[in-house]
Formats: C-alpha cells, structure tokens, sequence
C-alpha cells in the first residue's frame, strides 16, 4: 500500500467547504457554469450527498447536505478566470442568478457575481491592471461614496 500523503493529491492549503441543501443541483450549476469535475461522492442510502469533492480548475472544494430542518451555510468564493465576462455569461445561462453583473473596478479588476442554487456567491474576475498600494490607495480616496 503506498504511503499516506499528510496532504491529498491536488489540494492546496485552504479548501472551501460549503454545507448547503440541494447539493446535487448545486454541483451540476457548477459543472455547466465553470466546467467542475466530480472528484468524489459520498451519498446517504436516501440519496443526500454527505460530502462531496469538486474541482475547478485547479482547486478544490468540499460541499456537504445539511438537513433541511438546519441552517445552510452558503459561502462567498472569489475566482479568477481570463475572460470574466464569457465566464459570467455562462454561469448566468446555466442558472445563475446575476449579483452584479462584470464592472470595470477601480482596483484594477474587471468583476462580477453569480448566485447558484444554494445561496452561495460566486464573484468571478480578470486582473485588468497591475497597480501599486498608493495608486489603490489614491484611487479608493476619489470614490464617491
């Protein structure tokens, strides 16, 4: 048996966990919105997923079903992608609901955001500019607020 890893294969060192109702139709907005993978399943005999493993890209996440007398406790995850507005379309087209849809943002990032079917927001961005601390600085200074 080979040796045991102390970190599993394709993990980094934070990985999200989300425990929301409806596992399954949140994963399958994510396969069609971003192109996850099924890593694992794990299901109770009456169907609920008690945890499953999903990749994106190159991170992982961890979803679990909570009973739907609890609590879910959606997330807010943040995701870099080339193109943020092709990304948002397709999330929007598979089912998601528009956030705010992608904005030019004075930080130098064009973003946007996404609910899925369990309350969770997905904020996808593009690095559109590199920029110093004092030009963020200068330039949060000039919002109107």
């Amino acid at each position: 048996m080979p040796q045991t890893k102390p970190i599993p294969e394709g993990f980094h060192a934070v990985t999200p966990y989300l425990a929301v109702h409806h596992v399954r139709r949140t994963i399958d907005f994510l396969k069609a919105a971003f192109d996850a993978q099924e890593i694992e399943i794990h299901a109770m005999p009456d169907g609920r997923i008690m945890n499953a493993i999903i990749r994106i890209r190159d991170s992982m996440l961890f979803m679990g079903e909570k009973p739907l007398s609890e609590e879910p406790w959606p997330g807010m995850l943040y995701m870099y992608v080339e193109d943020a507005d092709s990304v948002f379309k397709r999330a929007v087209d598979a089912g998601g609901k528009v956030v705010m849809p992608p904005t030019d943002q004075f930080y130098g990032e064009r973003s946007g955001a996404v609910e899925d079917p369990s309350n969770n927001q997905w904020w996808i961005s593009t690095r559109t500019e590199n920029m110093s601390n004092e030009e963020l600085i200068e330039r949060a200074k000039k919002l109107k607020r």
